[in-house]
């Protein structure tokens, strides 16, 4: 099996599996309509464009992370991926076809998000494309290695409870959905360095103008930093 085998595969089993269809897919959907729609707190609805680099930002922390978390754990405790470590794919080609297939996932979050928020008003300029490629890049770069240092490391049961309970905390307080600037400030400017506050604040930049080279190097940063830690902690079982 090659990586672009590989990628194939895990892109159809990401998207025919229900659970992970409505955290990836559903769940952003009803936070993008909801954001832009619904008054949260006595506040206004976000601007649509705030609220779609939000949702943006929700799916793809949902699918470079819990669910690849979720994923080779469980793939460890079967002995799927020792298995699939020593065929001709080799450990390489299953992390590149792992990384390809939440690519792909993403892009088509991307074009779904994009498709639901036009009809709201969104706008998009052809400035975005590039920058945004770059958050696509590196913020799937740093969430996939954060599950692969959790996803492999831990017990699955445990990487069940984490990987959901850091998406609800990521979601809620860690800057993805929800401004930093809508938290105490000691919080907020922690929240900045991490990988779903740089996400979702460079995304919501983006979207208005500003800077975005702090949480590109911040994602970049965290990419290169988790993905070391994940290559040199990484168990291949779970016995």
């Amino acid at each position: 099996m090659t990586a672009l085998a590989q990628t194939r595969f895990e892109t159809v089993t990401i998207l025919r599996n229900g659970e992970q269809t409505t955290l990836n897919i559903l769940l952003p959907v009803a936070a993008l309509v909801a954001l832009a729609k619904v008054p949260i707190g006595g506040s206004d609805p976000m601007p649509v464009g705030l609220a779609y680099a939000s949702a943006l930002a929700l799916s793809w922390a949902s699918t470079a992370f819990t669910s690849q978390a979720i994923a080779v754990a469980f793939d460890r405790r079967w002995g799927v991926l020792r298995m699939l470590a020593t065929t001709p794919l080799g450990p390489r080609g299953l992390f590149a076809g792992k990384f390809g297939a939440v690519g792909l996932v993403a892009l088509v979050q991307t074009i779904i998000l994009t498709l639901v928020a036009l009809p709201l008003g969104l706008s998009v300029s052809a400035a975005v494309i590039l920058p945004g490629l770059a958050f696509l890049v590196l913020g799937l770069a740093a969430f996939l290695a954060l599950a692969l240092l959790i996803g492999g490391t831990l017990r699955p049961e445990a990487v069940l409870a984490v990987a959901n309970l850091l998406w609800i905390v990521m979601a809620g307080l860690g800057g993805i959905l929800v401004e930093a600037s809508a938290y105490p400030d000691w919080w907020a400017a922690l929240v900045r360095f991490t990988p779903p506050g740089a996400l979702g604040e460079g995304l919501r930049a983006l979207a208005t103008g500003h800077s975005v080279a702090i949480s590109l190097l911040v994602l970049g940063g965290w990419a290169v930093g988790v993905g070391l830690l994940a290559a040199s902690r990484f168990r291949w079982d779970s016995k």
